[in-house]
């Protein structure tokens, strides 16, 4: 798009980007100026270069698929022949009752949900929502709770389990309480108190939202930056702001909830495509171009694609090249969600764009999260000036919603800081190599063990495939038992026959840790009989570096 464009807001609500507006940060340069972050480790060759496909998504046997099915088959005939007993008072009900005061009022649940609710996820809940004691860093303690009656009620019993955290997504192990970060929010609240008690509109503004701000802009290469004191609403809140029903929005189909929730709240045209498949990509987004509005077959305003950087169920990386590459091409608009990369990948640790070599002024809205790689909260958006003054003065975020506090601000900033190594210190790219070298270790660990495991090989986020419903809790029960926490995760959630446990590396992880995670993971996957790969481990069915396996990973 080479012609001059109005950033002011439209009568409908929506405003039209500058794909051209970002800042004249040049990133390739200072790329090949530092050494890579993975030297330190020893790579396995695949024999695939690209980066785009370095990442696998190994599909199990389909007795595996069949017998998944009939777990999930076996929990709903028992569920309904349970309630029947319930019912007729044969079996004594410990659980959740009607109020006899609520006859006759429409149920708040549907049949379904209220049946899966109290026959399968109530059975194994206490696999989440774990409370914890402790700062959520390389270790964690949890409160041991029981429960007397299948999940519907616990108590805590007064003691803590101390654990190896693989569920935070601590990635650069700043969730400290000790140090430069921790003093720095400390002295934050002496000087602003705990909040600010007003939205950033009115007069809930400090000055470390301002220097916030500006650093964020700087580090992600961009004129100017804008943030919000939430993950979720950062995305909620804000796309509505961005497209109306005037616009047509092209999303990846394992898009986070809060994007969804952005998407449907501007009621503009949604259009999803296949997981990281560029060739599904391009067919929807040239319809939507071509065709326009399926029912009026009017033009749409603007067109905006919806990615993240690093998908966190699934642990891929998006093929942010050919993404941009397809948005030049069909003068779409793009959104790229950071909240998994940022920090997290890249030399510099500047996420995804950084990762590639690419210019961030090629990615119209650069959206990340401060919850993950910063120890801190809330997230931000970053692009042209015209850009953040509209959403400045247009976002929901921004009119109604209270401002970050400023020790959350405070955080950020020094862990920022650190990252880009303006404290004078080299101790920003120490942890982001650390957890590129942590993350290499431990997923080519896994495989040799034999699990199946998802994902991009530089993705801090490593799904273990689990699949039965039975086993997903056992597996989070026998875990705790070895001291390690990591999340576990099954329907719906994730789609029927694919249930996982989801590890996530952090720099503040030791080799001694890791090792003695794989080492539970290796009892847990013995005892659970989980090891289900055939590419690699003792089951492998050939070899890891034949051509069958190197055109598998290129065509998964």
């Amino acid at each position: 798009m080479t012609e001059q464009i109005d950033h002011k807001k439209r009568p409908n609500g929506a405003v039209t980007l500058d794909s051209n507006g970002a800042g004249d940060y040049n990133m390739t340069n200072d790329v090949k100026s530092l050494p890579t972050a993975f030297e330190a480790h020893e790579e396995e060759d695949t024999g695939v270069e690209s980066k785009d496909e370095e990442e696998e998504f190994e599909a199990a046997t389909s007795y595996v698929d069949v017998f998944t099915i009939g777990g999930y088959v076996t929990l709903q005939l028992f569920g309904y022949l349970r309630d029947f007993l319930r019912r007729w008072k044969v079996e004594k009900s410990l659980v959740a009752q009607e109020s006899e005061d609520n006859v006759g009022f429409a149920p708040l649940y549907s049949n379904w949900e209220d049946f899966y609710t109290r026959n399968v996820y109530i059975r194994i809940r206490d696999c989440w929502n774990r409370p914890i004691c402790s700062v959520p860093g390389a270790t964690i303690k949890l409160l041991e709770r029981s429960t007397p009656n299948y999940g519907w009620d616990f108590h805590m019993t007064g003691e803590t389990i101390e654990c190896i955290n693989m569920g935070s997504y601590n990635y650069l192990g700043f969730a400290e309480k000790f140090g430069t970060c921790a003093e720095d929010a400390v002295a934050a609240i002496d000087k602003y108190g705990v909040a600010g008690c007003s939205p950033r509109d009115d007069i809930g503004t400090q000055t470390v939202h301002l220097e916030l701000e500006a650093l964020v802009a700087r580090f992600v290469g961009c004129e100017a930056a804008v943030t919000f004191g939430m993950g979720f609403a950062t995305n909620s809140a804000n796309i509505p702001a961005l497209v109306d029903k005037h616009c047509a929005v092209l999303s990846d189909s394992l898009n986070h909830s809060s994007i969804v929730t952005g998407v449907r709240l501007s009621g503009a045209f949604v259009k999803t495509y296949k997981h990281n498949d560029m060739a599904d990509m391009e067919n929807k987004l040239k319809e939507l171009v071509l065709a326009g509005h399926p029912r009026t077959r009017r033009p749409f305003k603007k067109v905006l694609i919806i990615v993240e950087g690093v998908y966190s169920m699934e642990g891929s990386i998006c093929k942010l090249r050919e993404i941009i590459a397809l948005k030049k091409k069909y003068k779409a608009y793009l959104f790229l969600d950071e909240a998994h990369s940022i920090g997290a990948l890249g030399p510099h640790g500047r996420g995804v764009v950084d990762y590639f070599g690419l210019d961030p002024k090629d990615v119209d809205i650069m959206m990340g999260t401060f919850t993950k790689s910063f120890g801190s909260a809330g997230g931000y958006i970053a692009g042209s000036r015209d850009l953040i003054d509209y959403l400045k003065n247009a976002s929901g975020g921004m009119i109604y919603a209270s401002a970050m506090p400023a020790a959350v601000a405070q955080q950020i900033v020094t862990s920022m800081t650190i990252i880009m190594g303006e404290d004078g210190t080299d101790e920003g790219i120490r942890r982001i190599r650390q957890l590129a070298e942590n993350t290499r270790y431990f997923r080519s660990e896994l495989k040799k063990r034999g699990f199946i495991i998802y994902g991009h090989k530089d993705s801090p986020v490593v799904p273990l495939l689990l699949y039965y419903p039975t086993k997903i809790a056992t597996f989070g029960r026998f875990m705790l038992q070895r001291g390690i926490a990591v999340v576990v995760v099954g329907f719906p959630a994730t789609p029927v026959k694919l249930g996982r446990a989801r590890f996530c590396l952090s720099a503040a992880h030791t080799k001694e840790m890791l090792d003695k995670v794989l080492q539970a993971t290796d009892e847990v996957g013995d005892i659970l009989n989980i090891k289900y790969s055939r590419r690699y481990g003792p089951n492998a069915a050939v070899k890891k570096d034949s051509p069958s396996v190197v055109n598998a990973r290129k065509n998964s």
